[in-house]
């Protein structure tokens, strides 16, 4: 089979891998039918997060993607069923025509869902992404703190990511939601979705999160870029009690300064979220499924272009150099 590799940081290829097999009770081949680029995915390739065991793993990085299995040996997904693909984040195989799992790393599309229809399919594949970020949202603020209208949430950072925050916060009944970004396009959409734009540098966040909640500050912020920087600022936009989300990667391995002195003298919470992939059940990515498929959410705005599989390593320079001002880039092997 074809797939990419990523030998070493800033390289990305195609090259032949052997078909991979399912040997053990559990495992599945899945024939990938799209996958999606994600900003982790240009963390591990080009920022020097490059997992050790990412150049021996066909498909590395990728682990947003949707597929048919074509063998099986799980009594829940038979041969033939449609599936959401959600790989351990840091080992996903899905810039490859076959991805190797197990039943605990699948959801079943829903039903009706047709093969043939790629824009279904490319919407339902918007679940990876979405799960976890209702994952995250269900730890940074939980249900049994509801958002009154008087709350203020801050979302650094427009991609994908960044506006199923402000969707998700917009659910949850915040009165302000202030979204940040350096890029003009992406939050022209986060604008439609009913947030705050704030045009970075060009404007100053912290201006604009003072005025909209009165000079008290955000009681939630969500930093969902991966920069040092901007974890610092999330602290200093936070109200006094608030809480600050860790959604992006860091930007390194080992450890990384926060200002801790005044996340202490806040009363700040600081919660990172990581790992949705290993939730029992897999709730989130099931609970995405199902309003994306019953259209609760809009994703349509993450249907930028489709790239073929020879091409993946083009697609992840335009999704770093952000050409196009596409929220999301899609691999068709």
């Amino acid at each position: 089979m074809r797939g990419s590799h990523v030998p070493a940081t800033g390289t990305v290829t195609v090259t032949d891998w052997p078909d991979p097999r399912a040997r053990e009770p559990g495992q599945l081949v899945v024939r990938m039918l799209h996958a999606s680029i994600c900003g982790s995915d240009l963390h591990a390739a080009f920022h020097g997060l490059l997992h050790p065991g990412g150049p021996r793993r066909p498909g590395y990085p990728g682990h947003e993607g949707v597929g048919v299995v074509v063998e099986s040996r799980s009594r829940r997904c038979p041969e033939g069923t449609l599936v959401l693909t959600v790989p351990q984040g840091e080992m996903g195989g899905c810039f490859a025509e076959l991805q190797l799992l197990d039943d605990l790393h699948v959801v079943e599309l829903p039903a009706g869902t047709d093969p043939a229809d790629s824009r279904q399919l490319r919407r339902l594949m918007m679940a990876q992404q979405y799960g976890t970020c209702l994952y995250a949202m269900r730890q940074f603020w939980p249900v049994e703190r509801p958002a009154r209208r008087a709350h203020t949430c801050v979302v650094m950072g427009t991609g994908s990511a960044g506006l199923f925050f402000v969707e998700e916060a917009l659910r949850l009944g915040f009165r302000h939601v202030v979204a940040s970004d350096l890029d003009a396009r992406r939050l022209d959409v986060a604008r439609r979705l009913g947030a705050v734009p704030v045009h970075v540098p060009r404007q100053e966040l912290a201006e604009v999160v003072a005025e909209v909640s009165e000079g008290r500050g955000a009681d939630l912020v969500v930093e969902a870029v991966g920069h040092d920087v901007l974890r610092d600022q999330a602290v200093e936009l936070a109200a006094p009690r608030g809480i600050v989300g860790f959604f992006g990667l860091p930007e390194r391995h080992g450890a990384t300064e926060i200002p801790l002195w005044t996340a202490f003298r806040k009363n700040l919470r600081l919660q990172c979220s990581v790992s949705a992939q290993s939730e029992p059940g897999l709730t989130s990515f099931r609970e995405a499924l199902r309003r994306i498929s019953e259209g609760e959410i809009d994703v349509d705005h993450c249907l930028g272009p489709e790239y073929p599989l020879e091409r993946v390593a083009e697609a992840m320079r335009d999704a770093e150099e952000r050409r196009g001002g596409h929220v999301k880039l899609t691999i068709t092997p």
